[in-house]
C-alpha cells in the first residue's frame, strides 16, 4: 500500500505487511507520545475533525496525535453544528473542507457516507466510524496491543485465541478487528452474544475463509476459560430502534474480578474499545477490575496515539523525518505509562 496522500476507509486495504510498517512506525512514536520529547514535523498542516456522531477518545486522540507531531486541529462536532443541517451535501462539504485542511478526520451515522465524503475530497480522509460498517483506526489500535499484550507473555498474533463478546451485530469496533485478523494464521474466535446480535455472517465466513476457527455461543463463562485475550463490546443503543429494544441485551454478559479468577487462565487480557457502559443495569466491566493487571483498556487508549500519529505521518509522507524536527520538551509533565 502506498500510504502518502491515501484515504483510510476499510480495514480491507491492509496487507499483512502494511501492518508491520504501521506497528514499526508505531513504535518509534512511543517518546512523543509520552512527553519524552517534542516534534514539529507537521508544524503548518491543518487536520480537520469532521464528527457528526458522538465521540470522545477518537475525536480527541485524532486531534491529540496530529497536535503531538506539530500540526493544528480544527473541529466540527455534531450536524446541528454543520452546514449539513441546512442541506448541505456530502460532496459540497468534502470539496469546501478539503480546501482548507491537510487531512480530515470523519465521523458519520450512516454506513458508506465516508467513503462518499472520500471520493470528493482533495486530501486524504480518515474514516472515525461510519454508522455499524467499520471504524478502520480502533482495529489497527486493538491488533497493536493485542500484539503487544501476546508479546508480553511469549505469543503472537499467530496461533491465539480470542472471545469477543456483546454486541456484535452493530459493533463496528469488532467487525473491523475481525476482517484484520484474517491476514493472520490459526486463530481461534469465540463470538459470545445474543442470536439477535451475532456477528454478521459474511465477517465469520471470511474469518473461516482464512482458516481460523470460528465458535459462536450465548454461554459467557465457558467461553471466556482458555483464551488469550477477552474482548468486551458495549450494546450499540444508538443503533436499535428505541432504548427500550436496547435494554433487553443489557447486562447480559458482565465480567467482574471474581468471575475472571473463577474462569480466565491468569495471563488472560481484557480489552474494550470503549466506552464502557458503567451503569448499573449495564456494568459490562466491574469497576473491580480497574486496578487488574490484565485490564488492557487504558493500555489500549494510549496505544491509539501512537497508531494514530504513524499514519498522519505516512499519509503525509514524513516518517522518516519525525526525529530531524525533534526537541527537548521544556515542561514538567506528571504523566505516568498506564
Amino acid at each position: 500500500m502506498d500510504f502518502v496522500g491515501a484515504n483510510i476507509l476499510s480495514v480491507c486495504q491492509f496487507e499483512r505487511a502494511d501492518i508491520d510498517r504501521v506497528f514499526g512506525v508505531a513504535d518509534a512514536m512511543a517518546p512523543y507520545a509520552q512527553r519524552r520529547k517534542v516534534t514539529r514535523v507537521l508544524e503548518g498542516a491543518i487536520l480537520s475533525n469532521m464528527f457528526l456522531e458522538p465521540s470522545t477518545r477518537t475525536r480527541l486522540s485524532f486531534g491529540v496525535a496530529f497536535n503531538l507531531l506539530g500540526g493544528t486541529v480544527r473541529e466540527t462536532v455534531g450536524i446541528t453544528a454543520s452546514a449539513m443541517a441546512k442541506g448541505e451535501s456530502l460532496y459540497d462539504t468534502a470539496r469546501v473542507l478539503s480546501g482548507y485542511s491537510d487531512v480530515i478526520c470523519m465521523r458519520h451515522p450512516q454506513e458508506g457516507s465516508v467513503a462518499e465524503f472520500a471520493a470528493a475530497s482533495r486530501v486524504p480522509v480518515v474514516n472515525g466510524g461510519d454508522g455499524a460498517n467499520e471504524h478502520p483506526t480502533q482495529a489497527l489500535l486493538d491488533l497493536y496491543t493485542i500484539r503487544k499484550e501476546l508479546l508480553a507473555n511469549g505469543r503472537t498474533l499467530d496461533d491465539f485465541r480470542i472471545a469477543v463478546i456483546g454486541d456484535l451485530k452493530y459493533g463496528r469496533t469488532v467487525h473491523s478487528l475481525c476482517k484484520l485478523l484474517c491476514l493472520f494464521d490459526k486463530v481461534q474466535l469465540t463470538f459470545v452474544s445474543p442470536p439477535e446480535l451475532a456477528m454478521p455472517e459474511a465477517v465469520v465466513e471470511k474469518l473461516r475463509a482464512a482458516g481460523h476457527k470460528v465458535v459462536i455461543t450465548d454461554q459467557l463463562e465457558a467461553s471466556i476459560s482458555h483464551v488469550d485475550i477477552v474482548y468486551s463490546t458495549r450494546i450499540q443503543e444508538e443503533r436499535f430502534a428505541s432504548p427500550e429494544e436496547a435494554n433487553q441485551y443489557r447486562g447480559r454478559f458482565r465480567l467482574n474480578r471474581e468471575i475472571f479468577t473463577r474462569h480466565c487462565e491468569p495471563n488472560t487480557v481484557i480489552m474494550h474499545p470503549l466506552p464502557r457502559d458503567s451503569r448499573a443495569e449495564a456494568n459490562e466491566l466491574d469497576t473491580d477490575l480497574n486496578e487488574h493487571p490484565g485490564l488492557a483498556i487504558f493500555r489500549q487508549t494510549d496505544n491509539g496515539l501512537l497508531v494514530r500519529m504513524a499514519l498522519f505521518a505516512m499519509l503525509l509522507g514524513v516518517e522518516e523525518l519525525v526525529d530531524d524536527y525533534a526537541c527537548p520538551v521544556r515542561w514538567h509533565s506528571r504523566r505516568s505509562p498506564v
